[in-house]
């Protein structure tokens, strides 16, 4: 359809439906619930498109589905979804933040997927926003709804867990 014949609604957030998907996907861990979980977000998007002011429409349906997703994770656990602070488990000891994430050379994708399902809610939703969709720390903030103090703590603390995930399997593969 011709930009010209869209609607704003279409022109702000219709394009970013595979970026809705694979955050709700990541978050939900189950492909029905994060088509439910898009198809709810795309819906209450659509309902409260009059209060949009304009500006980045992915990030602000990205914070719309990820609040959807929040939502149906809370219905479905009764468990708190934030990891307690433990700062000997939490706290890098010097090692490159991203230096996990670029081992996914050499480690196969799906341990990667694997891995980053494990995380807590909190540090799986920044990794996915800053490693698959390429946001930035300010972006993160915004859909978060958190400082970008917290969301580059969580960003840290995620990539240790997932280098501490994956180093047998980094070990195993450069050793082969």
């Amino acid at each position: 359809m011709p930009l010209s014949t869209m609607t704003p609604f279409e022109q702000a957030v219709v394009p970013h439906m595979d970026a809705a998907y694979t955050l709700a996907r990541y978050l939900l861990r189950d492909e029905d619930d994060a088509r439910d979980a898009v198809q709810d977000a795309y819906l209450r998007a659509l309902a409260y498109f009059g209060g949009f002011r304009g500006g980045d429409g992915r990030a602000w349906l990205l914070a719309i589905v990820r609040n959807t997703c929040l939502t149906r994770h809370q219905r479905s656990r009764a468990a708190p979804i934030l990891a307690p602070f433990d700062e000997e488990l939490h706290t890098p000891e010097g090692e490159d933040g991203g230096a996990a994430l670029a081992a996914a050379d050499v480690v196969p994708a799906e341990s990667v997927r694997e891995a980053v399902g494990q995380l807590p809610w909190e540090f799986r939703e920044a990794v996915v926003l800053r490693e698959v969709h390429g946001y930035s720390y300010k972006e993160i903030a915004e859909v978060a709804g958190v400082p970008v103090g917290t969301v580059m703590s969580r960003l840290a603390r995620a990539r240790q867990r997932l280098r501490d995930t994956l180093a047998p399997a980094i070990r195993r593969r450069t050793s082969a």
